[in-house]
């Protein structure tokens, strides 16, 4: 071989004395041919596949960009080098001997190289990225191997006359053109159509706009396809499985006696390990049973099938990387070694020093390669297991649904695809981590032998103690959590029931609830800090166990050995090396226990069963729209049916109602139309398509004009005409952005009647054949019903020419329809005309006497249109927060006054202490590692002699007690960290806490509950927990890296220097990555919630989709929906990566200087001090990267702060108690006095109330009236001063309401409010918070609101827990409650603000006794919604418009033709005699 290559060449290949000589050098053939051909070779191989794109006709080109310019006029000047080289060779071929073939061969290699790289270039503008990768590396590569000879040409220069001027000239211009190249290449190309992210998000706030889109084959819709197509195969397979399983089990059970008792045994044993793992959790829905059987196993075979590239590649670089982490220690001992010989080779330290940087470079590029590859198939994992739960929630069955709840369903979602792709980035470490401990404990045996067992003992036996105190803080942590709910609980509560509390002045009672529980969370997280600081004691520790044991075992077994620099420091390098792998190797394991739970589940839900629609068939059957035959479905496949033999036919174009008590299966008939049901016999056949009204409107989150048109197109004429025909035109005026308004989830800000329309004209806007309406007009006021059901519903409304099925209660219609269908028991009991069955006197003539007579009295009741404002009010707010929502941007810039408030709330002692805690500890580590140098070297010092034992003590004793100190200055720094965070987080909640409860009710109706449960739930969390770790983290990492440079300047001072520069080039790389990444992280949470949010929607709005048959158009949103969040996780996954790779190669930068400078100064160091330098240099990468990651998080969450901070300086209302004191006993008579008085509700709004002016005499009985809209709530809350004036003034006995404190006023009035807010707690506790009245009072109170007896059959008695809201209460029961409380404070004046809850009329009637009993010498405010309750007070007030028009009793405002009578004529009251309940 090497005969042949010398001809080619016409030189020497290869002789081994060029190198041992001081002037080392490479023969001049293995220069011309190892050395170009190895970049070229690489690059031929590889370089082809960057043409791809040309060939991709459909690719348009992006624009010309300088850089472009610049790169294509270097390439074609390197190939004019390279044309005028081999021109030269003719030329001189012609005038002497023929040339050595190489000298034609290289430049025509280089010429048709050139050429490519021209192409390449013009190639990569049909791409997004337009820098090649791979033109890259061969840069890099060829400029390596062009070193060599670079070097070479230069030393032969300097020592005699140049041979060959002209080939001289063109290496060196061609390598300077390279060179150019390589660093142009440097730069991103990119052209002008798309931008830099990362300066973008430096510069100013991202949006999501600015990110890159993804590639094709990243996006959901691409990676989904694939995963689906591999997934149905496997679980058909899983299914056989199953089925296979299952008749196994059939078997056994049906011949028990066969085979031989063991195996029975056996097959009993492996039935009752099956039956336990799959109990459902707690609240089992009484089938304790097994749960079903599912198709096992598929899962991961499917991820594996759909992502085997991934996985390979990743294998292939992490291969690599672990391979070349073993590489710097054998390197680091060659290095000693050459500073320890005197004899060496300069050159050699040089190699050694290269070699150590490129390792380390390499090293760093596939690790980076590893993670990005890695996070890319847990985003990937992740889009295909959401997209497929998506998937499968549109598509499966009523059975598997009843299954799961939504909460569970959005659970698989978010909890368990997320834990996918977090394994995913772990699951080489499965394998990885193996490999790195065995080969680590491989070299550690062949340094010091035997005695490393010793190290690893020590580190073998701290893994228990840190599983034991784990699991103790994970009990802490378990508790924890109980007493944070318990606090969220009780905060939402409050903040839900905000206006209860500020009405009856009970804020101090909660405010001590929260307290005590905080109290008892505050004890627990100081625990579990201890905890905490014990094991970060162990864990600091540990490194320097395990070398003192193996460094004192080895000395002490044998007197000849002796600890020298190479096998010290070599062992600590590689004692670093097995840090990481014997970390992460349980973690990796406890990661996937928790991932084979999740598996489970997610097997469980993906291969469930899906709906069977095959009993619903599309057959064109003349003269019928939809025909039942014999049609008998119920919810579940072994359940009763809940319809039975059901045979109609519908006519097209007929109006049908379907009636019948509650329970017969009105609403299972609709279902089964659906094909929402289990099919049991019979079928149903429809005609053209449905549009479906479900019973409670189902709402998205969209603008209500996205709602009404449901995908459909825009036809503006039609549209108009449906929403004025689904009277939605006043609804219009009255929000913030008509049509566009922004609907909150569920419909958070429209009543529910106007849901109830929305859904109504969503389906007659949507133009169907068949319109299924299951009780549409249930929600809405009796006036409402009758003009849709005239203008929309009805013989003369919009749908007059299509089918229509009507569930409904409402007799008022039933004469105006063609049919009606009446079920009994899930079966057609009769059908035909209402004067047909009328006549018939079955069953449904009964229902009419039964509902007709309730019928007129809900009429009655419902037609005085005095609906309440606040619900408006509240909507108004809302429009607005959800506006704000939008604008709401934090401040990009974290201001450095957060960290000196957090700080503050620590106390500036205790951070003092803890800062020099940590500095403590790394002197000590300092120290440490100095004695270890110079104990290395005792070796040289008693090289031919014995070494003495009292040394050898002294050396192991101070080495032992430096580290101990080490840890126990860390220790004392964490400890005093511990008890400084828990009282920052006291302050911060406690400040928090008392403000919320003292701002006014206007910032509760603009800010939503959510936003302030959060400050309190996620940003204490945050201030508890996070903050005090990032801290922690962050201040070692800090401190680690100034130890590891201090050092590295000990032992050579002129790294001092360099430190300069790197450190500057690491300042900014950290402010730039900082800010992006955190705005990444923003628009990452930013963009998760709504996938969530949108699934939610579409599991509660199931039957309503598919009715329409609108799942494609769902499955598209979510795809979308999940490529926008994919987007920014991929961009902060790039950025990232962007980051690690620049700041390791700053590391690998200090381990090349910290070498390069040893060899410099080789005669004047010892071993030891090299190696100590370049050992703690190697263990700097990982540093430095922490401490960016900490700097970043720190930022993330420092933000925490800042949000409290703001909701702590929120303006408060009023103080609670002024100065001036009321009078005891005060109010005495309860007269009332408004003197023009005015409000309004934020200072930008209108007027309220233009200016009041009347008296209330004491005992008097005032019913107050108006429409909606007229002010008659806010009266109530300006007597509370829920309100403050915005002129004029309220007397009460004299004194006026604006002087004294509120607690003063609000203990004094007596108000029962319009919906009944109870607490969760005792029944007692929520009659009396403070504990003012004896038991006795209690159950007087209780007695007289008729609810003792109730009370007494509880087992508790007072003591009964009211469940949160008061759900184990009926609604009657609950109004009673707040009766009993406002007997029980029996003030002076009563404001009752009537229930428009529906309340029997029952319980009306208890209330209206009590009150004209119990208040009979107290002055009655009544804010009445229905005539009849108010019409015998002494005087009756109507507001309309926030004025008074009229003010007298009752019987002269009937006489008086005014505003009262045309109210009292709408509800049916002539006068007052006939008002009797």
């Amino acid at each position: 071989m090497s005969a042949a290559l010398e001809e080619f060449c016409g030189s020497i290949f290869w002789n081994a004395s060029y190198l041992t000589r001081p002037d080392a050098d490479l023969p001049v053939c293995f220069q011309q041919t190892v050395l170009v051909w190895v970049p070229l070779g690489f690059f031929w191989i590889l370089a082809p596949w960057q043409l791809l794109p040309m060939c991709k006709s459909r690719a348009k080109k992006s624009s010309v960009t300088k850089l472009y310019i610049i790169k294509q006029v270097l390439a074609t000047l390197l190939m004019l080098t390279a044309v005028a080289e081999l021109a030269l060779a003719f030329v001189e071929d012609t005038e002497q001997d023929p040339l050595p073939a190489v000298q034609y061969t290289n430049p025509s290699l280089y010429i048709a190289t050139w050429l490519l790289v021209l192409l390449i270039h013009d190639a990569r503008r049909f791409c997004l990225c337009r820098d090649s990768g791979i033109l890259f590396c061969f840069w890099t590569l060829s400029l390596l191997c062009g070193i060599l000879p670079f070097q070479s040409l230069l030393r032969r220069a300097l020592q005699a006359p140049i041979s060959d001027v002209p080939r001289f000239v063109l290496f060196f211009i061609s390598y300077g053109l390279q060179l150019l190249l390589f660093l142009v290449s440097g730069f991103s190309d990119i052209a002008p159509e798309t931008k830099e992210i990362t300066k973008k998000g430096y510069r100013k706030p991202l949006e999501i706009e600015d990110i890159w889109e993804l590639k094709g084959k990243d996006k959901t819709q691409a990676i989904y396809a694939v995963w689906e197509k591999n997934m149905k195969t496997a679980v058909r397979k899983a299914q056989a499985e199953l089925e296979k399983r299952k008749r196994k089990k059939r078997r056994q059970k049906a011949d028990p006696d066969r085979g031989n008792n063991m195996s029975k045994a056996q097959s009993q044993d492996v039935l009752v390990l099956e039956k336990q793992p799959k109990r459902k959790k707690k609240g089992d829905k009484g089938d304790s049973g097994p749960r079903k059987d599912f198709p096992r196993g598929w899962l991961v075979k499917t991820l594996c099938k759909t992502f085997w590239q991934n996985l390979l590649l990743s294998v292939a670089f992490k291969l690599v990387h672990d391979g070349l982490v073993f590489v710097s220690p054998q390197l680091l001992k060659l290095l000693i070694a050459f500073v320890s010989d005197e004899e060496s080779f300069a050159w050699q330290g040089y190699l050694y020093a290269i070699l150590l940087f490129l390792t380390a470079l390499i090293q760093s590029l596939c690790l980076q390669q590893y993670f990005s590859l890695c996070f890319q198939l847990g985003i990937k994992v992740r889009a295909s297991l959401i997209a497929a739960i998506y998937k499968k929630a549109l598509t499966m069955s009523s059975a598997t649904r009843k299954e799961s709840t939504v909460g569970e369903t959005v659970n698989l979602m978010s909890a368990d695809a997320q834990r996918f792709m977090d394994m995913a980035n772990f699951i080489h470490q499965l394998w990885s981590s193996p490999l790195q401990i065995i080969l680590s404990i491989v070299f550690l045996w062949g340094e010091l032998g035997p005695s490393v067992l010793a190290g690893i003992a020590v580190m073998v036996l701290l893994i228990p103690i840190n599983g034991f105190l784990v699991a103790k803080a994970k009990t802490i942590q378990v508790r924890n959590m109980k007493n944070k709910d318990e606090r969220m609980k009780i905060m939402s509560e409050i903040l839900n029931g905000i206006k209860i509390l500020k009405l009856f002045a009970w804020e101090p009672s909660f405010e001590k609830r929260v307290n005590e529980i905080r109290a008892h969370e505050l004890k627990d997280l100081v625990n579990f800090s201890y905890l905490q600081s014990i094991s970060i004691f162990v864990f600091t520790c540990a490194p320097f166990l395990v070398s003192l044991a193996s460094f004192a075992v080895y000395v002490l077994v044998d007197e000849n050995n002796i600890l020298d620099a190479q096998k010290a420091f070599t062992a600590i390098s590689l004692f670093n090396v097995l840090r990481f792998p014997m970390a992460m190797l349980p973690l990796v394991l406890s990661s996937l226990v928790q991932t084979n739970v999740s598996t489970a589940r997610l097997e469980r839900y993906l291969g469930g069963e899906d709906l069977d629609s095959s009993a619903i068939h599309h057959n064109p059957i003349a003269g019928s729209a939809v025909r039942f035959s014999e049609a008998t479905f119920a919810w579940e496949q072994d359940s009763n049916a809940a319809i039975r033999d059901v045979t109609l036919d519908i006519a097209p174009g007929s109006l049908v109602a379907v009636v019948g008590a509650v329970g017969s299966g009105k609403s299972s008939l609709v279902s089964a139309m659906l094909g929402e049901m289990e099919n049991i016999k019979g079928h149903i056949n429809i005609q053209g398509s449905l549009a479906y009204v479900p019973q409670q409107a189902w709402i998205q989150n969209a603008t209500l004009k996205d709602n009404i048109l449901f995908g459909s197109e825009l036809d503006e004429a039609r549209y108009q005409q449906v929403i004025k025909a689904c009277a939605l035109l006043p609804d219009l005026e009255l929000l913030p952005a008509g049509d566009q308004t922004e609907i909150g989830e569920k419909g958070i800000n429209l009543s529910g009647g106007q849901k109830q329309r929305v859904s109504l004209a969503r389906a007659v806007y949507s133009n169907a054949d068949i319109y299924v309406l299951d009780d549409p007009l249930s929600a809405v006021d009796a006036h409402v019903g009758k003009y849709l059901f005239k203008h929309v519903l009805g013989p003369k409304g919009l749908l007059q020419k299509k089918t229509r099925i009507l569930v409904t209660h409402s007799i008022s219609f039933l004469p105006q329809v063609d049919n009606i269908v009446v079920l009994v028991a899930g079966a057609v009991s009769e059908h035909g005309s209402y004067s047909t069955l009328l006549a018939n006197r079955g069953a449904f003539a009964q229902f009419l006497n039964l509902y007709g007579s309730q019928e007129e009295d809900a009429s009655e009741k419902n037609t005085t249109g005095t609906g309440n404002t606040t619900g408006l009010r509240q909507l108004e707010g809302l429009c607005v927060c959800l506006q704000v929502m939008k604008t709401l941007r934090p401040d990009p810039s974290v201001k450095f006054s957060m960290y000196l408030r957090y700080l503050h709330a620590v106390g500036l002692w205790y951070s003092f202490w803890v800062a020099m805690g940590y500095v403590g500890q790394y002197a000590a580590f300092v120290g440490t590692n100095l004695w270890l140098s110079a104990w290395t070297d005792d070796a040289e010092r008693y090289l031919n002699q014995t070494y003495p034992v009292e040394q050898r003590d002294l050396r192991i004793g101070v080495f032992g007690a430096l580290g101990v100190s080490q840890a126990l200055f860390l220790l004392f720094a964490t400890l005093l960290c511990a008890h400084g965070a828990m009282r920052a987080s006291r302050v911060m909640h406690q400040q928090l806490l008392s403000n919320i409860l003292r701002v006014p009710m206007s910032f509760f109706d603009t800010t939503p509950t959510g936003r302030i449960v959060n400050r309190f739930a996620k940003d204490i969390f945050t201030i508890d927990e996070t903050i005090p770790m990032s801290f922690r983290s962050w201040l070692s990492c800090f401190m680690a890296i100034i130890s590891t440079l201090l050092m590295i300047s000990l032992a050579t001072p002129f790294f001092a220097l360099i430190i300069i520069p790197l450190s500057i080039f690491y300042y900014f790389v950290l402010r730039f990555y900082v800010s992006t990444s955190r705005q990444l992280r923003r628009l990452d949470s930013v963009t998760r919630s709504p996938i969530y949010s949108h699934f939610g929607e579409t599991v509660s709005g199931l039957s309503v989709i598919r009715a329409y048959g609108h799942q494609q158009r769902f499955l598209k949103q979510n795809e979308s929906t999940m490529d926008i969040n994919q987007k920014s996780v991929h961009s902060w996954i790039v950025s990232n990566r962007w980051l690690a790779i620049r700041l390791e190669f700053v590391g690998s930068l200090v381990v090349f200087f910290s070498g390069l400078l040893a060899v410099i100064s080789k005669g004047t160091l010892e071993g030891g001090i090299v190696g100590l330098s370049v050992s703690s240099a190697l263990n700097v990468t990982q540093t430095l990267n922490w401490l960016v990651r900490m700097s970043s998080e720190l930022e993330t969450n420092i933000v925490a702060v800042e949000r409290v901070h703001e909701y702590t300086k929120v303006k408060n209302e009023a103080p609670w108690v002024t100065e001036k004191r009321p009078p005891r006993g005060w109010p005495s008579k309860g007269e009332i006095q408004f003197v023009d008085y005015k409000v309004r509700y934020r200072p930008e709004l209108e007027l309220v109330l233009q200016g009041i002016t009347c008296n209330i005499a004491s005992t008097e009985k005032v019913g107050v009236v108006g429409r909606t809209g007229a002010g008659k709530s806010s009266l109530t809350n300006c007597l509370f001063r829920l309100l403050e004036a915005a002129g004029g003034s309220i007397l009460i006995d004299e004194v006026d309401i604006a002087t004294i404190g509120l607690h003063d006023l609000r203990q004094n009035l007596t108000i029962i409010p319009q919906d009944p807010v109870l607490f969760t707690g005792t029944l007692r506790m929520n009659l009396d918070p403070f504990d003012q009245y004896t038991d006795e009072e209690v159950w007087k109170a209780l007695e007289l609101a008729h609810l003792k007896t109730y009370v007494q059959d509880l087992p508790e008695g007072l003591l009964h827990l009211v469940s949160e809201g008061g759900e184990n209460l009926s609604v009657g029961q609950r109004q009673l409650v707040c009766l009993a409380r406002a007997v029980l404070r029996k003030a002076k004046i009563l404001i009752l603000d009537e229930a428009t809850a529906a309340v029997d009329l029952e319980t009306d009637n208890l209330i209206q006794t009590t009150i004209r009993s119990e208040f009979a010498d107290c002055t009655v405010l009544t804010i009445a919604h229905r005539l009849h309750t108010i019409m015998d007070s002494n005087r009756v007030m109507v507001l309309q418009a926030g004025r008074i028009v009229e003010y007298d009793s009752p019987e002269e405002l009937l006489k008086k033709q005014g505003v009262f009578s045309v109210m009292a004529k709408d509800a049916g009251i002539v006068n007052t005699e006939t008002t009797t309940l």
